[in-house]
C-alpha cells in the first residue's frame, strides 16, 4: 500500500512506480470514480478516437525533419492508442 500526503492545495503526487502501473506519463489523462465505500479508484483514460485526441498528438515530439513514412507512423501509433 502506498500513502500519500495531501498539499495545502488539495493536491497529491503520484510516485512514479504508479504511474508506470497506470501506463501513464505526463500529459495523459485517468479516469477517477468514487466509490460509495468512501474509496476511490484511478484507470488510465482510454482515448476516444476523435479528432480531438488527434490534434495536438505530435506536440513537442518533431525534434528534427522527419520523413512522410516517420509522420505516418507517428500517425498510426496515434490513433491506435500506442503514444
Amino acid at each position: 500500500m502506498t500513502t500519500l500526503t495531501i498539499t495545502a492545495k488539495g493536491q497529491i503526487t503520484l510516485r512514479k512506480d504508479i504511474l508506470r502501473a497506470l501506463g501513464v506519463s505526463p500529459g495523459d489523462k485517468v479516469d477517477v470514480h468514487v466509490l460509495p465505500n468512501g474509496q476511490v479508484t484511478l484507470s488510465r483514460s482510454r482515448r476516444s478516437g476523435s479528432i480531438d485526441d488527434f490534434i495536438g498528438v505530435l506536440h513537442d515530439k518533431a525534434t528534427r525533419p522527419v520523413s512522410i513514412d516517420e509522420m505516418n507512423e507517428a500517425i498510426a501509433a496515434g490513433w491506435a492508442g500506442e503514444q
